[in-house]
């Protein structure tokens, strides 16, 4: 799978803008403010069908422009697809092949990519819902299923937490509509954890193999579901919803008192081990450093296992955050079969025959040089 080219209207700092790609290595290089990122975001969009960078897309709009128009057409292995995203003051379409799609869940996956940008770091040290928003977009890359009972399950939750926050201090007996909506989490709570451990079980395996090379063979990388019900990846769907049902019996009146839905998918989290010590709070960054790198190569994996085809990595500012020998062992993992975009200041100090033999683009406020 690969970009063949990018068309930009109205998108930040780019009134238009129209590029042609090969399936190679292609680097952005300019200072920073003029326009790099903004490209890698412009691809994400047409993957995701959301930014990276902000959650308010009318900040996606040119100044003074009504609206913001991104299209792209990607080759795979069954023929080359046009994507199209526009926003406006009034929302956001998408179309594929030409065609509007009435659910973003039905254009997401249509080309899938994986970002690597400084802030990735964080996935090891960062909050709990940095990892929970890496399993739900890479899951969501391969399962349409998946982003609808996400999109389901936190519809139901925003409702129940809305009615306990309004209904504080009501009596519990009261509260039989908390039993209408943890019957509906339940449902789609358990369908979720279990298609994370599914996910996790195959990026493991990945990841521990990447990551054993990067440390040349000195470290073991180990990464466990950390559930809010104490789940396990042993267990079955009925066992899952099983658990399900009697934590939320439990917390019945807890969550009354806090006005808060207190388990479920969106309280649980990923914790990483490297020789059986915790990352997160106990490794140096250079461990914390090659974790992320593992579990960002071993995706690109996963997702060529599952799909069939390479996924596009977009490494945002990324290389001089790595030291030349993770630098070179992601450069020699990507060569030859991952279309890659690279934003950079400059090259100087990378030398590698991937970066050498890459195509580059110099970027001066919003205008492409090749």
């Amino acid at each position: 799978m690969h970009l063949v080219n990018l068309k930009l209207q109205n998108f930040r700092n780019y009134e238009n803008c129209t590029l042609n790609f090969q399936n190679k290595i292609n680097i952005f290089i300019g200072e920073n403010a003029q326009g790099k990122t903004n490209i890698l975001e412009a691809i994400y969009l047409l993957s995701m069908a959301k930014s990276h960078r902000t959650n308010n897309d009318k900040e996606l709009i040119k100044w003074d422009s009504e609206f913001t128009k991104i299209e792209g057409r990607i080759e795979k292995n069954t023929g080359v697809v046009p994507l199209e995203l526009q926003v406006s003051q009034k929302g956001k379409t998408t179309k594929v092949n030409h065609i509007t799609q009435t659910q973003l869940s039905r254009f997401m996956g249509n080309m899938n990519v994986v970002m690597f940008a400084p802030e990735d770091l964080n996935l090891v040290k960062g909050s709990p819902q940095i990892r929970r928003k890496f399993l739900d977009m890479e899951i969501g890359q391969i399962s349409q299923i998946y982003l609808h009972e996400m999109k389901q399950y936190h519809r139901v939750l925003q409702q129940k937490n809305a009615f306990l926050k309004k209904s504080f201090g009501i009596k519990t007996t009261e509260h039989s509509l908390i039993d209408v909506y943890n019957e509906q989490l339940v449902d789609l709570g358990s369908k979720i954890i279990q298609k994370r451990f599914e996910f996790l079980e195959k990026l493991k395996r990945s990841a521990y193999s990447i990551h054993k090379g990067i440390s040349r063979n000195l470290e073991k990388l180990e990464i466990n579901y950390q559930s809010s019900i104490n789940v396990s990846e042993s267990m079955d769907l009925t066992k899952i919803i099983t658990l399900l049902e009697e934590n939320f019996v439990k917390i019945k009146g807890k969550e009354i008192e806090r006005g808060v839905t207190l388990i479920g998918p969106h309280r649980d989290d990923l914790v990483f081990f490297i020789n059986g010590k915790e990352v997160q709070s106990y490794g140096s960054q250079g461990q914390q450093r090659t974790t992320a790198l593992s579990l960002k190569l071993a995706e690109i994996e996963l997702i060529h296992n599952e799909t069939g085809e390479y996924p596009i990595l977009l490494l945002d500012d990324v290389l001089s955050e790595l030291d030349d020998h993770r630098q070179s062992h992601l450069l020699n993992t990507i060569e030859g079969k991952v279309q890659t975009f690279i934003t950079t200041t400059n090259v100087d100090g990378i030398d590698h025959e991937t970066i050498n033999n890459a195509t580059r683009y110099n970027i001066n406020s919003g205008k492409l040089l090749i």
